[in-house]
């Protein structure tokens, strides 16, 4: 008998993975918890660190870029966004959503 493991589950593997500096497991797991549960956030922004730690920028880039859709307040995805672009050699498309982070956390 196949069993299946809950998406919940799923999630905590993956932060384990991801705590284990498996930054790949990590983005491939939770890939397909967002592939079930595409407007959960938390997921997203998790697999975008991932694919971020992992040096799969276009990926983190266009996740990210989800999260801003869902949520344009989401301080932490301008910061991460802001340091994909700069680590993809477009400094001047990072800045925009550097300042948006300090504007947003009171931080330099």
């Amino acid at each position: 008998m196949e069993t299946t493991i809950a998406p919940a589950e799923d999630y905590r593997r993956a932060e384990l993975y991801f705590e284990m500096a498996d930054y790949v497991t990590a983005a491939r797991i939770l890939a397909g918890v967002v592939a079930e549960y595409p407007r959960n956030l938390s997921v997203r922004l998790l697999l975008a660190r991932s694919y971020y730690h992992s040096a799969q920028l276009g990926r983190a880039e266009a996740e990210l870029r989800r999260v801003l859709e869902q949520d344009p307040a989401e301080a932490y995805a301008h910061l991460l966004l802001g340091r994909t672009l700069q680590r993809r050699n477009r400094p001047a498309e990072a800045v925009p959503h550097l300042r948006m982070h300090a504007v947003m956390t009171g931080e330099s």
